[in-house]
Order: structure tokens, then sequence, then C-alpha cells
């Protein structure tokens, strides 16, 4: 499971995905949180994606997801 959080949505406040991670954890599944620090939800659509301080946690989020996506058509 990938999770990708901005942490500064109004939405799903940071403490949502800790714990998330944390479950996650528990339970043995694998997966990968990533909270971009003072990015807002949805900060790697395609209508945040110009916006001067989103480019860089966008490109990394894109990237982390097309890895996720590839690994996981490898696994079919």
């Amino acid at each position: 499971m990938l999770g990708l959080f901005g942490g500064a949505d109004h939405a799903i406040p940071a403490a949502v995905p800790r714990a998330l991670d944390a479950h996650m954890s528990r339970a043995g599944v694998p997966h990968e949180i990533v909270i971009y620090p003072g990015e807002p939800h949805g900060f790697f659509e395609l209508h945040h994606m110009g916006e001067q301080g989103h480019g860089s946690a966008a490109a990394d989020a894109w990237e982390r997801l097309l890895r996720f996506v590839g690994e996981q058509a490898g696994t079919c």
C-alpha cells in the first residue's frame, strides 16, 4: 500500500496517516506512508502542478506512484 499525504491537509490531518502507518506496521502489511510537510490536500493533482511550492513534492509523489504501480504490475 502506498499513501501520499499533504502535511497541511485540512481534510486529513497528519495524525491520520501517522496512525495508519502504525496500524499497518503492527499488522505486518507492506506499506509506505509519505507525509509532505506544508502541502495541501490534493497537492499533486493537475490543478496544483503549476503552483509555486508544490513542484518538488508533486514530482516526488508522482515518482513514488509510478514506481509503486510498476512494482505491482510485475506481481500480476
